[in-house]
């Protein structure tokens, strides 16, 4: 064999060797990565879980603490009818502020997205939280004392949210189809949103779902944040 055969073969050789080389180092590189993202993902179901544990651990705590002061009151106020109607008082105003359950007559809407796209711009045939906040300001307007919304509860500090394509309420991630309950006069409520010219009637325009229904005994569950204030005060 000849320098130039020896001179070939050595390059074909030290060629193939650059290539197993690469391709060892990029399966090692993927494998790394793979690992990497399993032990983030991993960490980040772990995190998720702990806090989910802390906020069960805490709002038990709520409850217990509730049920403790609940009955401490009830002790306090047997025998003495000024202290009941105080506490009488304080039961209405909790009621208001929607920290304990209620129930009553009402109407459920349901709205959804819609299931075939018939429109040129397909966000039309989405329900946005606007459209969540124009029926509830509709069933306000028609005197609704209590209202939900996939079992999210609102407040006089409750926010209907919209970041990107997630809508959230009282900070809660919430999806199609939309839920909601309120309690009420069932002809004011249903007369509100199945008049003609209704939001309603807007929303089915481009096929979405929009559909009410009058409910007997309708139970929504009280508030599950707290309610604080930075800035009020006391007029005295």
């Amino acid at each position: 064999m000849n320098k130039k055969q020896i001179a070939i073969t050595l390059g074909v050789m030290c060629f193939l060797l650059t290539i197993a080389i690469c391709v060892q180092l990029r399966t090692m590189s993927s494998a790394s990565s793979t690992v990497s993202q399993t032990l983030s993902d991993n960490g980040l179901r772990d995190e998720v879980l702990r806090m989910k544990e802390k906020y069960d651990n805490t709002y038990s705590e709520l409850e217990n603490a509730q049920k403790e002061l609940e009955k401490i009151r009830q002790e306090a106020t047997q025998n003495d009818s000024t202290a009941e109607a105080k506490e009488q008082e304080i039961r209405e105003n909790n009621i208001l502020l929607g920290n304990t359950d209620v129930t009553g007559d009402g109407v459920e809407v349901v709205l959804a997205d819609a299931t075939v796209t018939n429109s040129l711009n397909p966000s039309y045939q989405i329900i946005h939280f606007g459209d969540i906040q124009d029926v509830v300001n509709e069933l306000k307007n028609a005197g609704a004392e209590a209202i939900e919304i996939n079992g999210q509860r609102l407040v006089n500090t409750s926010a209907i949210t919209c970041e990107g394509n997630i809508i959230k309420i009282n900070g809660e991630r919430v999806g199609s189809p939309f839920y909601i309950r309120a309690i009420g006069s069932q002809s004011l409520l249903y007369g509100a949103l199945t008049r003609a010219g209704s939001y309603l009637d807007i929303i089915r325009e481009y096929g979405n779902t929009a559909e009410v229904t009058k409910v007997d005994d309708i139970t929504i569950s009280k508030y599950a944040g707290s309610i604080t204030y930075e800035y009020m005060k006391e007029d005295k």
